[in-house]
């Protein structure tokens, strides 16, 4: 599928993935819808992109309320009309150890990593052209587990379910839908979990960050860019013939 003028849509873009793959997509000739609910990022990367002549609709939006999510998809539809990519990366990271009072952070992480990722695709699918790509932006925690972190755990793991479900019910229209699973990325939201776990362990971010990269096979961190690759190659006509994939892209911290 050639992404000429193609219609494509990137949740969470104010920074991190989120902007690396909206700025791939666009490089790459599609029009290019964005929201997040940061505004001050939000802004920030719509106007670099329409600055460097990328065409670009940004909205403020929090994936985990659906009429907010009704209203973006309703803005883009009547801009350009039929949209043709999906990216559903907008997510959430905090600890929640299972012994600690209260559950707002197991029904936040949920409703933004997983039910989130659900209003996106229900309300665009009604506008998708047959032929259309969603893919998912998972993590390799939705293949393995990680000590108080339960509830991202869970809601990567449930994005990887509603992958290869989506992937079966809508291949009668030619849509493929799949997931990515990056490990350590170079990203803001990485770099808080980083410093959030050294604080606990008494360690200096360095520190933490060595260890991190000791059991990483290739030592290195992700970019996002490399992310933003993978996905551009899943929506490309390259990756006409891949759906109901989990793709690892972890520097060999998981093989599966």
């Amino acid at each position: 599928m050639s992404l000429e003028s193609a219609v494509a849509v990137v949740t969470g873009a104010a920074e991190g993935m989120g902007r690396a793959i909206a700025w791939k997509l666009a490089r790459e000739g599609a029009r290019i819808a964005i929201c997040d609910r940061n505004r001050e990022g939000l802004e920030d990367a719509a106007e670099q992109m329409a600055a460097s002549g990328f065409r670009v609709l940004a909205q403020v939006c929090d994936v985990s309320d659906n009429r907010q999510v009704e209203e973006f998809i309703s803005a883009v539809s009547g801009e350009w009309g039929r949209i043709r990519i999906l990216v559903n990366n907008a997510g959430i990271s905090k600890r929640n150890p299972i012994l600690e009072p209260g559950d707002e952070t197991w029904h936040e992480l949920l409703a933004t990593n997983l039910t989130g990722v659900y209003y996106c695709t229900h309300r665009a699918l009604p506008h998708f052209q047959d032929g259309g790509r969603i893919v998912h932006i998972s993590s390799i925690s939705g293949k393995v587990g990680s000590a108080e972190y339960s509830a991202y755990c869970a809601s990567k793991h449930g994005v990887i379910g509603l992958t290869r479900a989506l992937a079966l019910e809508l291949a009668p229209r030619g849509i493929t839908v799949n997931a990515v699973c990056p490990g350590w990325v170079r990203t803001s939201m990485a770099r808080r979990d980083l410093q959030e776990t050294a604080r606990l362990e008494g360690l200096s971010l360095e520190s933490m960050r060595r260890r991190i990269l000791d059991g990483i096979p290739l030592g290195t961190m992700i970019l996002p860019e490399q992310v933003a690759g993978l996905v551009h190659f899943l929506v490309s006509p390259a990756g006409a013939a891949i759906t109901g994939q989990a793709v690892d892209i972890s520097a060999g911290e998981v093989m599966s």
